[in-house]
Order: C-alpha cells, then sequence, then structure tokens
C-alpha cells in the first residue's frame, strides 16, 4: 500500500472518481493546466481533457454559479476555490442558491457539488490565504462541511462527498498538504460523512479537534490519558460521539484555529452542556486563535493554538 501526502491522496481520489463517473468535472483557477496552485490536480487536465477539467477566470462567483448550474442539470462538479480567504465573493451564489435549491424545488432538484479550497494557518502566506472561517458555513442549513486530517481520510472523505446528492465544501488543511504520509488504498473506499473518528482512546480527558489541530493536539496530549476525537465532519457533526467520550471521560477541550467567539467549538460546548451537564467533572474549555485578523508571518507562532497552551486546558480541567 502506497504511502501518500494529502496532496497525492485527493489527486488519486479526483482521478478514479473521474475514471467511474464522467459526470465529474472539476473547474477553477489553474486548475488544468497547472494542476491548482498546491499541484492537487496536477495530470488531470491531460489524462481526462480540457473539456472535463476547466480554467476559470478569476471570478469566485463565477465559479460558484457555473457550478451550481451544472449540478442542477446532471453533472457532478468540483469546483475549486483558490483559497477559502477568495470565498467571500461566492458566498451568497453558495449559500442562497446552492443550499436551499433542493428545499426551493421541493425536491426536483439537487445540488450535488463538491467545492474544494486550501483553509486553515500555518504555512506563512498573507492573510486571506490562510482563513479558517469554517463556522460560517456551518450555520447554513443545507450544506455539509468537511475537514480531512490526513491522507487516508482526505481520500475516503472526498470520495464520499463527491457522491453525496447535496453541496459540500471540502476543506483542506493547508499545513497538512505534506506534511503527513499515510498508507493509503488504492480504489474505493468511502468514509461517512457525519461521522467521527476516535483518534486516540483515553479516560481522563476528552480533547476535540479536526482538520491540522488533530496532528498538534495528538503531541500535546501524549502524557495525558486523553481521549482524542477527530470530527471530521463538521456540519452536521457527530453529536453521539462527542457525547459519548464526554460522558466516559466527564471532561472537554476543544481546539480549534479559528477565532473563538462563535467558532464551532462554542456550539460544541453548549451542545455538551445540554445533553451531558450532569457527567460533567469540570468547566469545558476551548483552545483558540484570538478574536483577531490572521497575521502575517512573524507573529504566525503566537496565533496559532500552541502545544503549550492546549496542555494548559488539560492540566487546567484535571485539576477538577
Amino acid at each position: 500500500m502506497a504511502q501518500l501526502n494529502m496532496v497525492q491522496a485527493i489527486n488519486q481520489a479526483l482521478g478514479e472518481e473521474m475514471e467511474r463517473d464522467d459526470r465529474v468535472v472539476l473547474l477553477g483557477e489553474d486548475v488544468g493546466r497547472d494542476g491548482g496552485v498546491f499541484r492537487v490536480t496536477e495530470g488531470l487536465q491531460e489524462r481526462f481533457g480540457a473539456e472535463r477539467v476547466l480554467d476559470t477566470p478569476l471570478s469566485e462567483s463565477a465559479i460558484m454559479g457555473a457550478a451550481i448550474g451544472m449540478a442542477a442539470y446532471g453533472l457532478r462538479p468540483v469546483a475549486e476555490i483558490q483559497f477559502l480567504g477568495f470565498i467571500y465573493s461566492a458566498f451568497e451564489q453558495l449559500a442562497a442558491h446552492a443550499a436551499r435549491l433542493r428545499s426551493r424545488s421541493r425536491g426536483r432538484y439537487s445540488c450535488p457539488l463538491v467545492v474544494r479550497t486550501p483553509y486553515g494557518a500555518g504555512i506563512k502566506a498573507p492573510e486571506l490565504h490562510e482563513e479558517s472561517a469554517e463556522s460560517i458555513f456551518c450555520q447554513i442549513p443545507g450544506l455539509k462541511v468537511v475537514v480531512p486530517s490526513g491522507p487516508y481520510s482526505a481520500k475516503g472523505l472526498l470520495l464520499a462527498s463527491l457522491r453525496d446528492p447535496d453541496p459540500v465544501l471540502f476543506l483542506e488543511p493547508t499545513r497538512l498538504y505534506r506534511l503527513l504520509r499515510e498508507e493509503v488504498p488504492e480504489g474505493e473506499y468511502l468514509l461517512e460523512l457525519g461521522r467521527a473518528k476516535v483518534a486516540r482512546a483515553g479516560k481522563a480527558v476528552t480533547v476535540i479537534a479536526w482538520g491540522s489541530m488533530l496532528e498538534r493536539v495528538l503531541k500535546s496530549v501524549a502524557a495525558y490519558d486523553a481521549e482524542v476525537i477527530d470530527l471530521l465532519t463538521l456540519n452536521p457533526f457527530d453529536v453521539e460521539a462527542v457525547l459519548t467520550s464526554v460522558k466516559k471521560t466527564g471532561r472537554a477541550v476543544i481546539v480549534h484555529e479559528a477565532a473563538k467567539t462563535c467558532g464551532l467549538g462554542a456550539e460544541i460546548a453548549a451542545t455538551i452542556a445540554e445533553e451531558a451537564m450532569l457527567y460533567l467533572r469540570a468547566p469545558v474549555l476551548r483552545v483558540t486563535a484570538p478574536d483577531a485578523p490572521v497575521p502575517l508571518a512573524k507573529l504566525m507562532d503566537y496565533y496559532l493554538p500552541s502545544t503549550q497552551q492546549i496542555q494548559a486546558a488539560v492540566a487546567e480541567v484535571l485539576k477538577y
């Protein structure tokens, strides 16, 4: 079994699904001839032709609008937005049309659209290239939000997303693109959307993370009896998996690289308070980025949640 990084795993998933289903088309800025800014789609235009791997103008709203039309009329488009920070001009198309099409048409139309985009900080690029705004999209009914944490989950989740009948925002942590290598099987395997994974078993505290923060959390809690939950799907997130773990440990720490206020961690903490209050032995703590714009490179190490911050939060809940 091949050891792949996340770029290779996503490329493999796209290639295999395009081979299996000729309705799958890719579109986005530089996805064809150049293979995308991170070379995730490299070689696919040569393999499947320019009619199925389309280089588009520099217009996120046009990319999204065209993809929604393709999806409504029977294709399976995969639209790449070059960075999550560039998606705001296409937000109206995604929220007001793609996510509502099934409801608006009373089931006559669906929108089997996958929007792929690199997201998150840690590569020391300018601010709009390192946005972590996932919670904005998690509040949109009808839109699934998926975040892999490594090459294996990237392929399995992407294949599942490509076959979903409704729109999926597939967030690819840029820091992980070439950081990790894992065994990735050739051929088909799907990871069910909406299901979390226990990345590490433990009994003393539950630590919940996703995307690039999972790797940092696993390193940070090595000396603790911590159970680590990798959400994988943010909307809908796996409430059952979270509550099962928290009821066992009695303590919870949530780690994400988005800003604290109205981040997904707040929703998870509220759910724990509503559904598992009598099991808690300590307050639910969040370790997040500050409520500030993503800084330039020299301040990045002060912006992202650090190992020391994660360990301090775990130690704090263990005092109770």
